[in-house]
């Protein structure tokens, strides 16, 4: 498929691998794309800057986000993303450490579909993507 169906936005190469071994786990091949900040995930999105030879028509999927990135927050992403008619409808997983109630609040907010935070636990982990890929790129029917 010359389309990544997931882009992962997150900065800690650790969570990187271990996403990309939960997902194998759980036997969900689809293509994967990895940007490590806010503005990189914009850039990729949109198809400017380093990416500004994508085909800024295919858009993936899904979009796993931390909030936390350097450059450019998860929040701002969100909101730059609901902002533009082209990625307005894009399915956004917030997929975080955060526990915190704030960054909960914020993240519907500003419109993300989901948030699910990152289980410690590598099994928990594996479950959890295996029943994310399921919904979101199985089950869930999106205009997007």
């Amino acid at each position: 498929m010359s389309r990544a169906e997931i882009l992962l936005v997150e900065d800690n190469p650790d969570d990187i691998e271990l996403t990309r071994l939960a997902f194998a786990e759980a036997n969900i091949d689809h293509q994967l794309a990895v940007v490590r900040d806010g503005a990189e995930a914009l850039d990729w999105l949109f198809a400017r800057g380093a990416h500004a030879g994508r085909d800024p028509a295919q858009l993936p999927a899904l979009v796993l986000l931390d909030l936390h990135l350097p450059k450019l927050g998860g929040l701002e992403v969100v909101q730059a993303l609901r902002a533009d008619p082209r990625t307005r409808t894009l399915p956004v997983v917030a997929l975080t450490t955060s526990a915190e109630p704030s960054d909960l609040a914020a993240g519907y907010a500003h419109g993300i579909n989901s948030y699910i935070q990152k289980p410690v636990d590598f099994a928990q982990f594996t479950a959890a993507v295996r029943q994310l890929g399921l919904y979101w790129l199985v089950l869930n029917r999106s205009c997007a």
